[in-house]
Formats: structure tokens, sequence, C-alpha cells
């Protein structure tokens, strides 16, 4: 896009194409939104896509530093009242910041988690690591969202700290080959340890039967997770996190699915179809 396009709307329409195209259960749980909640959402998962783009694209460790800082850059323009006019989703970013008062530092930590990708440590990671890199990655967007939601209670923010948690235990889970291909094990190393594989080759853990037994143990942790989320709803925020909720029953059914089928298989990789994800979302 090019400046002479970065007025409100046209920048609405391109966030929009972003988060639609990505056939994303978020897409579906977030639609039903008020329209200025909604565009304020999917600017938050655009920057998501986009900075995570960077991390997964094949590129020199250096370039995919500079990348990040680059957004560096723009987050701590918009919050120093500048106008980050050379980036068009910064630009949106700007006006819902100071519209829902959302915290830089949650910003920052999505980079950071960004980051971390870009080198060994995930591969695989300790536990600790693991966790840190689920709050940074999926903890940060539940803290974001939840202003925007209306809900910025301390159960509502731990309940966006478990639940992201258990939503990106959930992806790990969902895309193990997938992660694999692109040469990277979210898996834990104390949980491969545990199980005799842990001084294995990624070829060969990924093939060894003792990874169902690596993968139940992370699905046990997300399932705790998932558990700690709904303690954490009370009647005052329950109606405020109701988008939060619906995306926490989708994937919760996809942790089932993956359960059913048996932890041994790690592809294809689970989905549910559209109408299932909107039935369940319109069911929340």
């Amino acid at each position: 896009m090019s400046q002479t396009t970065y007025d409100t709307e046209k920048i609405e329409i391109y966030i929009n194409d972003i988060v639609k195209s990505s056939s994303s259960s978020f897409y579906w749980a977030m639609r039903l939104l008020p329209t200025y909640k909604k565009n304020a959402i999917f600017a938050i998962y655009a920057f998501c896509r986009q900075i995570d783009d960077i991390a997964d694209e094949p590129a020199p460790i250096e370039i995919k530093k500079q990348r990040l800082n680059d957004w560096i850059k723009a987050i701590n323009d918009i919050y120093e009242g500048k106008n980050p006019t050379y980036n068009p989703i910064a630009c949106y970013l700007k006006k819902i910041v100071h519209a829902f008062s959302l915290p830089k530092e949650e910003f920052l930590e999505l980079i950071r988690g960004m980051e971390m990708d870009t080198h060994d440590a995930l591969n695989p990671p300790s536990l600790d690591t693991l966790r840190l890199y689920c709050r940074r990655v999926a903890g940060a967007v539940g803290l974001l969202s939840i202003h925007i939601f209306g809900a910025i209670d301390d159960k509502s923010k731990r309940f966006a700290i478990a639940l992201g948690e258990a939503l990106q235990l959930t992806n790990i889970l969902r895309d193990t080959q997938e992660d694999f291909d692109m040469g990277r094990i979210y898996l834990p190393k104390e949980f491969l340890e545990a199980n005799g594989i842990g001084d294995l080759l990624p070829n060969e853990i990924i093939s060894n039967p003792a990874i169902s037994n690596v993968r139940k143990k992370l699905a046990d942790l997300a399932e705790l997770r998932y558990t700690e989320a709904r303690m954490l709803l009370t009647p005052e925020n329950k109606n405020a996190l109701k988008p939060a909720i619906m995306m926490m029953n989708i994937y919760h059914k996809i942790l089932e699915k993956m359960q059913e089928r048996g932890w041994d298989k790690i592809s294809p990789k689970v989905k549910l179809s559209k109408i299932h994800m909107l039935w369940i979302a319109l069911r929340s």
C-alpha cells in the first residue's frame, strides 16, 4: 500500500482482508463484536500476523531482527505521539491505542515472543521457556484484547493469561508436524527427556512412539489452563469476555478432537469447519 491510501476506511479493508484470508477461528469469534471493537481487535491480529510472518520468513536472522526492530520503532512512535505514516497497520494501531488505553508493554512482549522464534531457544525449549513464550505471544494478545472487551479487572487479566497459554499449547499440539517441517520443536525438553527421547535428532523425536506420551502431557497442561480460565469467569466479567469465551470453546473442541484421534497421530492437522466454528461461536 502507498501512503496515499492510508485513510481509515482503506486501512480497515486492508486489515479485514488480512484477518479473513487467514481462515482463523479468531475471525469467526471476533466478527460478532460491535464494528468499532471488531476493527480494533482485527488490527491487533493483523499486527500479530505481520510480526509472525517476519519470524517465519526464510531470511537471515539479522534481517528478521531488523524488521522486528522496525516494529519496535513503530510502537515507540505511537506512544510518543508520532504518526507512523510509513506503516498502515501502525497508523491504525495509533487510533485504537488511545481509544482503548492499550498497554505498550504488551505490544513489546509480542515482539519479544517473535524474537524467541528467530533463534534456537525454542528448539526444543525448557518448560519455563515455553511458558514464557506462551505468555508473550498469546497472553499479551489476551491482555490487549480485554481492554477492547471492557474487562480489565484482576480476574479478567488472569483469565487472559491462562487462556492465552491454553490456546498456544493447543496450537503447538495441532501444529506439531507443521512446526517440525519448519525445523521447530516446541515440545518441552523435560517431557522429552522423561520419555527417553531428549537426546534424539528432531526426525527421530517426531517418529518415536514415545511422542504420544509427550503430547499427552502437554495436552494435560493445556487442559489445566482451560480449567483455570473457566474458574476466573465471574458474573461481572463473563458478558464482556464473551468473544474470548468463544475462542476458548473453539480451541477446546480442537483439543478434544485431537485427544479422540490419539496423541500418536500428528498429521493431518485437526481443523474445524467454518460452519462448526460459527456454530460454537453462536452457541457461546
